[in-house]
């Protein structure tokens, strides 16, 4: 069994890859693979809606998107994390999220996806909520913890001393490997459910 962990920082080793690095190890003590990818290392330009993704299985572009698009595919779970900017997202991290989701062609079923955010004082809230849509719209269920997956800080050493925020990190890590765990022993006992035909509506006609 294994996590993906997706580093949407620019900063490889600032407070949100210390967030992850808590989460990592508390999967890892539960028996869980992990590996913390540093996506935003370089701009990411975003989709086009071109759907040249349709034919090929994979985003046209290709960059650091289908790299991951094929860890995700293998992957039991996904973790992605995010600074706080201007009470969102990191926009780079948004551009490849919007084609990693949208151009994998792969079943998202029942991988178990979980958000992460850092900001120094603000923000958080509603950038843990922007970020756990991506989830949501694929069947994927979502890991909680006792509070919303966030820390606070400046710099890694402040996100070390948010001690709550650390706690948060480690009760995600545990939930999101029962979880993960639990799905398993239920595809093997009653296979993953069946799906109707999607159906799209239009509002104008």
């Amino acid at each position: 069994m294994k996590v993906l962990l997706l580093n949407g920082s620019p900063k490889a080793d600032r407070c949100t890859y210390t967030a992850l690095s808590e989460v990592a190890k508390t999967l890892n003590e539960e028996g869980i693979e992990t590996e913390i990818v540093h996506v935003c290392a370089k701009p990411v330009g975003g989709c086009i809606d071109c759907r040249a993704c349709k034919k090929l299985g994979k985003c046209v572009f290709n960059d650091i998107v289908n790299e991951v698009a094929e860890k995700f595919k293998e992957a039991d779970g996904l973790v992605i994390g995010s600074p706080v900017y201007y009470a969102s997202a990191n926009g780079n991290l948004i551009s490849f999220l919007d084609r990693l989701f949208f151009s994998s062609s792969f079943d998202k079923t029942m991988k178990v996806g979980a958000a992460v955010v850092s900001a120094r004082r603000g923000g958080c809230s509603a950038t843990f909520d922007e970020l756990n849509k991506y989830f949501t719209i694929c069947g994927m269920p979502v890991a909680s913890s006792q509070y919303w997956n966030s820390v606070h800080g400046k710099t890694a050493e402040d996100v070390l001393q948010d001690i709550e925020g650390l706690q948060t990190m480690r009760t995600l890590g545990r939930n999101m490997a029962f979880l993960i765990k639990s799905i398993a022993l239920g595809k093997e006992k009653y296979g993953l459910l069946k799906k109707e035909e999607g159906i799209y509506t239009n509002f104008i006609r």
